[in-house]
């Protein structure tokens, strides 16, 4: 069985802040990791490889710096890692990034069939949940979004069963293979690496695939293949909250305080 899992390296989104004169991102000084959610398509990846056997495939679309996600991977039990880097794929919308992703995984599978495709269920840096799907389409793989437990894979029967989650129920899937899923954090914890896989994952090679592998449309790829883009970042304006305060003896006043304003706000809203 070969699996192959998604990452992406975004920003530590809890130390990035917004510049007010141009309302993007302020990216100097900040941090990059591997995107939460794809830490968990990762261990849930090889808590498969633990169970059933398979080799595990980890790729990732970005700038050279993103190879520090596909040694990390490595350094956690992935067998092998590939950047998908160039130019011209910089400002791809989810559109086009699901095309070129889905074409490096369409070439690795014509090499060694691919059979299970695990993402995360979003990026913290995009939140629209599009790429996983956008892929699984491309490739006209069954796809299964919002995953919480892998139930059982049987790569004799060419099915994985797996269960979803919704807002006030869950729903358990029989998919097909070859398949995609996306993942969510409740799925799993992930593992830490051990200190010989670390070692190891420095020393391996991770190759990069650039536009000149894959021999995409320039028009369909990048900026110019991107229909959506981003117009303003902005924080959300937020009403500042009030501190009632109330120790010892005042205690009793100020609870009398928070439940009037409470009453104040339902009456008001109702």
């Amino acid at each position: 069985m070969h699996i192959v899992v998604c990452a992406k390296m975004v920003p530590d989104t809890t130390q990035v802040s917004i510049d007010p004169v141009t309302n993007t991102l302020v990216r100097e000084g900040v941090p990059f990791i591997t995107n939460p959610f794809d830490d968990h398509a990762i261990e849930e990846a090889l808590r498969i490889k633990d169970a059933h056997g398979a080799k595990v495939t980890v790729l990732s679309m970005g700038p050279a710096p993103a190879v520090s996600v596909l040694k990390r991977a490595i350094a956690l039990g992935a067998d092998a890692g590939l950047l998908l880097s160039d130019r011209a794929f910089g400002g791809s919308d989810t559109l086009a990034t699901s095309k070129v992703i889905s074409e490096a995984i369409a070439k690795i599978s014509s090499e060694e069939k691919v059979d299970l495709i695990i993402c995360g269920k979003q990026t913290i840096d995009g939140d629209t949940a599009q790429v996983g799907p956008g892929i699984a389409t491309r490739l006209g793989f069954t796809q299964v979004t919002l995953v919480d437990k892998v139930l059982s894979v049987d790569s004799g029967a060419n099915c994985i069963t797996v269960r979803a989650k919704f807002d006030s129920r869950h729903q358990v899937v029989e998919a097909r293979l070859p398949a995609l899923i996306t993942v969510v954090r409740e799925i799993n914890t992930p593992r830490y690496p051990s200190v010989p896989r670390r070692l190891h994952a420095e020393e391996v090679q991770i190759p990069t695939w650039t536009n000149e592998t894959l021999k995409l449309d320039p028009e369909t790829i990048g900026l110019k293949g991107s229909p959506t883009w981003v117009k303003r970042i902005f924080a959300p304006e937020r009403e500042k909250g009030e501190i009632v305060k109330g120790l010892g003896e005042e205690k009793d006043k100020a609870v009398h305080l928070v439940m009037q304003k409470l009453a104040d706000w339902k009456i008001l809203h109702d």
